[in-house]
């Protein structure tokens, strides 16, 4: 019995000392895995590192465009804040839009923006350049300009805003602009690029002629309406620069800030037409707690949402705010012009 039981222990002790080998043998075969792998981890992020980067070629100052995947846009990393010398009580997650720029025109100081080098469609915005090039172009405001049948049935194929005149009118320059503005016709903008340049074609090589005078490095423009196309782009930077220059010249200021506009009777409207402006007529108010909107284009395309350019004065001092990318479309709540709001109440 007593042998037995020596014998048992023996068998025992054996068991544990194998085990305690076969553990050891586990540890230290793990951990020279472990180095293993870690070693060639090490191989892969070295070579990686010696991998050519690929061709990344600059483009219009603020997109890249890379070269092995033609067409391809890349936006630069978006900025977004707020200017460290304005008291601007707003947060990027209250705004519906996606793009924004507010900018103080006595300085051209920016001083809040979201995603504002981020490349965009403008939609209707593009009608700021088409207006400026015009009046810019034109040698009296008075001319009559007929609107022949040909232009009207794209547009409305197109589902393009119209101003409301009809194939064959003839209307003054003055009233084609303030229709280019005001209800966002498109009918003026391909009526006043044919009169001008002789097409739409030359006319847009106008407006991007225009648009490189001012530095505006990350737009091109394919036509004067704003329809969509992959090639008609901007940012909202370029686009204030574009509305801060407009709004020097007095003719497009005054067409800007107008709520609404009669104008002369012509061969299809003996009485006239009038125009109201798409921002002012989806106000309560344009005035605000110590200022006030003075004038505005907005846009809109499913491509790129709910847009507003506007301008307006706070305590007497003026400021120009670029929207674009909000949700929802005419149809909906103005989520661009709630924007505006917000963020010009902000201002303190």
């Amino acid at each position: 019995m007593k042998r037995y039981k020596r014998n048992s222990l023996k068998r025992l002790f054996k068991v544990v000392m194998l085990q305690l080998f076969l553990f050891s043998i586990i540890i230290i075969g793990g951990k020279s895995l472990y180095e293993i792998a870690q070693n060639k981890e090490v191989e892969i992020s070295q070579s990686r590192a010696e991998e050519p980067i690929r061709d990344i070629t600059p483009i219009a100052g603020n997109v890249e465009l890379i070269t092995d995947e033609p067409y391809l846009y890349q936006p630069l990393s978006p900025t977004s804040g707020i200017s460290d010398d304005l008291d601007v009580d707003l947060a990027d997650d209250r705004l519906f839009s996606r793009n924004v720029i507010l900018m103080r025109l006595s300085d051209r100081k920016v001083l809040f923006e979201k995603s504002s080098n981020e490349i965009i469609y403008p939609a209707s915005l593009t009608k700021i350049m088409t207006a400026i090039v015009a009046i810019e172009k034109l040698d009296n405001p008075d001319d009559p300009i007929d609107l022949p049948s040909d232009i009207f049935q794209k547009l409305y194929d197109d589902d393009a805003s119209m101003a409301g005149f009809l194939p064959g009118e003839t209307a003054s320059a003055l009233d084609l602009l303030y229709g280019v503005l005001l209800p966002s016709g498109a009918e003026c903008c391909v009526g006043l690029s044919d009169y001008i340049a002789g097409s739409e074609t030359d006319f847009v090589t106008l407006m991007n002629q225009k648009a490189g005078e001012l530095g505006m490095k990350s737009t091109h423009f394919t036509n004067s309406t704003g329809l969509s196309d992959t090639d008609h782009y901007t940012t909202v930077t370029d686009l204030s620069i574009l509305l801060e220059y407009a709004l020097e010249n007095d003719s497009f200021r005054e067409i800007f800030t107008s709520s609404e506009h009669s104008t002369s009777p012509t061969n299809l409207h003996p009485g006239g037409i009038t125009f109201y402006s798409t921002m002012f007529k989806n106000m309560v108010s344009p005035d605000f707690d110590g200022g006030s909107i003075l004038g505005g284009k907005t846009g809109y395309t499913s491509e790129a949402g709910l847009c507003l350019a506007s301008l307006a004065s706070i305590n007497s001092i003026e400021y120009i705010l670029i929207t674009t990318g909000a949700k929802g479309n005419h149809k909906t709540e103005q989520y661009n012009i709630d924007d505006a709001l917000s963020v010009y109440e902000s201002l303190k």
